[in-house]
């Protein structure tokens, strides 16, 4: 006899664990954050004796096993925003950020994919950081003089460029509880509607007293109901399109991307099949985009036009609309 609703519930709320965990996995993971706890009151005590030396952190990122995720837990700066800023020193050839950076001696070859530059994985940087001096000082360096560089503060948010502070690396308390503040404030900051860049797009459409909706294209609703998506930006409503606008800033990378761009080709098709009519566009940016260019170029070509948020676009974007509208 098959177990009824009632008792599947009544299963779960009586044999609930609350919080499923393995002791020896617990214990084992506790010697791992003790160790860099340790590590970071090692250091902090030889600062105070000895004052403050770059050549401290490079011998702790080079010589300690967890000496780099010591280094990112007294700064608050997450491994995924490490491998981004590493890829941003990679492609960007700023004077100052390579003379900082002392890029033309990493002596490293480069991981390229068809001429583009290929992310480094969390795995490599720990072992170029051990094995390459010049990289490790480079690293720190950063986090030394990173929020000094004209070219950081214009593309780096200041929720993240103030993690690169002198002051975090003497152990100020101010500056560690800044540290705590911006972990546990992470989650919100990274949800608040004005970090979305498509508030950009929303801005210019009210300027212009341009009326928009998004959600569904009514001639797709009960005919394609599992190809069809959510669109960001229907203008100026779902009878009639005119312009059909789709938003995509990527700053982390995945094989999603690949996954995103095959869906937009086919959206594409679907659009151009029951809104010939309709003007059909991308917003495409972000680092992610940017390490992904065989994913990109397939993401692009599902468009008539792409635009980015740099300034100048979103001016071309505004002519556009004026043309259109």
């Amino acid at each position: 006899m098959r177990p009824t609703t009632e008792s599947k519930f009544k299963k779960v709320i009586q044999k609930n664990t609350f919080y499923l965990y393995d002791r020896d996995f617990e214990e084992k993971y506790e010697g791992y954050i003790s160790s860099i706890k340790e590590t970071l009151l090692v250091l902090k005590n030889k600062i105070a004796n000895q004052g403050l030396k770059k050549e401290f952190f490079v011998d702790l990122v080079q010589n300690k096993e967890n000496g780099l995720r010591a280094l990112l837990a007294l700064t608050g700066i997450s491994n995924e925003y490490l491998k981004r800023l590493t890829t941003l020193i990679r492609i960007i050839d700023d004077k100052e950020l390579n003379a900082l950076t002392l890029r033309s001696k990493w002596d490293i070859q480069e991981d390229t994919n068809d001429g583009n530059i290929n992310e480094w994985s969390d795995a490599k940087i720990n072992k170029l950081v051990k094995t390459n001096q010049s990289f490790a000082e480079g690293v720190v360096n950063i986090f030394f003089e990173g929020s000094t560089l004209p070219i950081l503060t214009q593309a780096l948010p200041l929720f993240e460029l103030k993690k690169l502070s002198v002051e975090k690396m003497e152990f100020k308390i101010e500056s560690l509880i800044d540290t705590l503040v911006r972990y546990k404030e992470k989650g919100s900051y990274s949800g608040q509607k004005e970090n979305n860049p498509e508030v950009l797009i929303e801005n210019i459409l009210k300027e212009l007293n341009i009326p928009y909706v998004a959600g569904d294209l009514k001639r797709l609703v009960g005919v394609l109901d599992k190809e069809k998506r959510t669109m960001d930006f229907i203008i100026p409503n779902q009878d009639d399109p005119k312009l059909i606008i789709e938003s995509s800033y990527v700053v982390t990378t995945s094989s999603g991307q690949g996954d995103k761009a095959k869906t937009e080709i086919n959206i594409a098709k679907i659009i151009k099949k029951y809104y010939p009519k309709a003007s059909f566009i991308g917003f495409v940016d972000g680092i992610g985009w940017y390490v992904r260019k065989n994913d990109l170029k397939r993401m692009v070509g599902a468009y008539i036009d792409v635009f980015t948020f740099h300034k100048e676009e979103l001016n071309r974007f505004k002519a556009l609309l004026s043309k259109l509208f």
